[in-house]
């Protein structure tokens, strides 16, 4: 008779040679990566603040734009691990990441430190954009990947709903 909790036992697991230090590695990048998907937004709006002032149409537009960026962080996540094989989804992921450390440190982009007498709404999403739209869409698409390769990994709870 099999129990539940057999499948995690050492007959199991000799199968798997996945080390179990993988989960704590994987649960460690994410939740650094949701603390700097959360951090980034409140930092950086409030950067742009003086320029415009603290208007709730500052606000909007900020919100409009990082929701923008996640939901394609999410879509790029998607089609990557749709149609990419896992080898080459990480360099590629890999790459993205590497790109986003060439706008470190965030700050406000060079040229963009005056806005336009009008579209300023225009100009403060291309702000945005130019500034911070790199490391944000690569910071946002970290989780989706992330528990889709750990789902991959043959760790004995990649396939644990409850876990």
């Amino acid at each position: 008779m099999s129990l539940p909790f057999d499948r995690f036992s050492d007959e199991n697991s000799s199968k798997n040679q996945t080390p179990l230090i993988v989960l704590p590695i994987f649960a460690v990048t994410l939740f650094v990566s949701a603390l700097l998907l959360f951090a980034i937004q409140p930092y950086f709006s409030k950067l742009v603040l003086p320029k415009l002032g603290g208007s709730p149409g500052v606000w909007s537009v900020a919100m409009i734009f990082f929701q923008s960026v996640l939901l394609l962080g999410y879509a790029y996540a998607h089609l990557l691990t749709r149609y990419v094989g896992i080898q080459y989804a990480v360099a590629i992921h890999a790459l993205v990441l590497a790109s986003a450390f060439l706008f470190l440190p965030l700050g406000i982009a060079n040229g963009w430190e005056t806005p336009p007498e009008l579209g300023q709404e225009f100009w403060l999403i291309g702000l945005f954009g130019v500034s911070i739209g790199v490391p944000f869409f690569a910071v946002a698409a970290n989780a989706p990947l992330l528990q889709a390769w750990f789902s991959k990994s043959g760790h004995p709870h990649a396939k644990d709903p409850y876990f």
